[in-house]
């Protein structure tokens, strides 16, 4: 497929309506509207993520994945500017079945979880943490609407899932991992 954008600057949006890959033209505020957004948000943030995962040479050969999700994502934003119930999906639901795959490949090194994770630990980790935020964002967003794209939720379910453990990755399989302690504000009076 070939895309061509010869304008950025449209104008169409000035009164606060933007356009449907089908060209209907809906209020900037509508529901279908903030999950669009919020899933190119998610993209957004794995473009960080990739630059991060650049300075680490243990995470640099997963790039390629990142790139492969972001991909994935602009396919799920097709699928939700697009409203033919007849037209077959762009995200298919073997990208979730991939995710799942790459997902149990990183955790089956882990270190098995005894609590929970506070984010953070390495700069690759705790950008990957808020990663894993915005993709359930993305995913309450996409299952608040009426029409939802039963793969590309799905898609996202698993995402946020992948992040976490990919978070773990980043802190060396889980070992440098920054535990919960419940009540630690007890310890330190401030």
């Amino acid at each position: 497929m070939t895309i061509r954008i010869d304008k950025i600057v449209t104008r169409g949006g000035d009164r606060g309506q933007t356009s449907l890959g089908d060209g209907t033209r809906v209020p900037k505020s509508s529901n279908r509207i903030e999950a669009m957004g919020t899933v190119d948000e998610l993209n957004a943030q794995l473009g960080i993520l990739c630059c991060t995962m650049a300075q680490d040479s243990r995470m640099a050969v997963l790039e390629d994945e990142i790139r492969q999700i972001q991909s994935c994502l602009f396919d799920l934003g097709a699928d939700l500017c697009l409203l033919d119930p007849e037209r077959i999906p762009s995200l298919p639901s073997e990208a979730t079945i991939w995710l799942e795959v790459r997902l149990e490949d990183l955790r089956r090194h882990q270190q098995e979880l005894r609590s929970f994770v506070l984010p953070g630990g390495s700069l690759v980790a705790a950008q990957a943490h808020l990663v894993r935020t915005v993709a359930r964002r993305a995913e309450r967003r996409v299952a608040a609407l009426e029409q939802v794209p039963v793969d590309g939720l799905r898609f996202l379910n698993r995402l946020s899932d992948y992040f976490f453990v990919l978070a773990r990755h980043a802190n060396n399989h889980g070992e440098t991992d920054i535990l919960w302690s419940p009540g630690r504000w007890h310890e330190k009076k401030i």
